[in-house]
């Protein structure tokens, strides 16, 4: 992960939040788990200790993404910049042109996305057609099978 990993502060803070969590909370839980499983006895037949040395493994290599996520964390400012101009961290209104049915997403970086929770990466081609642009705008979505054009109506 040498790459610069885009964040919101809400989204820094979440990560903040689940490194705590996963050093604080899982690993001594971890931890416990590897030692009742060697205190069960013969460790080459030990099930229990083969699942919680794999558990243990999960959550070390966990631990180590989300820090480096942290460390190469690139936080994007919400509030500098034009107002009513999409950017990485603004929440959009949208509509597919002859269609009267609002969208609201929110651009964040791909790390952050979540589209069940109308977080869209701003790699992905409809963040990458709103971005730049202001509302009232028509802009055409493309690098997807079937282009179609959306109308921003409010930028936040």
């Amino acid at each position: 992960m040498s790459k610069e990993i885009i964040l919101t502060i809400e989204g820094l803070e979440e990560k903040k939040q689940e490194l705590r969590h996963l050093i604080e909370d899982v690993r001594p839980e971890v931890i416990r788990e590897l030692v009742e499983a060697r205190n069960q006895g013969d460790l080459s037949e030990n099930a229990d200790y083969d699942a919680a040395r794999n558990r243990q493994a999960e959550v070390e290599a966990r631990i180590k993404e989300v820090e480096a996520m942290i460390s190469q964390a690139k936080i994007i400012d919400t509030r500098s910049s034009k107002k009513g101009e999409a950017k990485i961290g603004s929440t959009i209104t949208y509509h597919k042109r002859g269609s009267d049915i609002d969208q609201v997403v929110k651009i964040v970086g791909a790390v952050e996305a979540d589209p069940f929770q109308g977080l869209i990466s701003n790699e992905s081609p409809l963040a990458k057609a709103i971005l730049g642009h202001n509302e009232g705008t028509i802009v055409e979505v493309k690098e997807v099978k079937v282009p179609y054009k959306i109308v921003i109506k409010q930028v936040k």
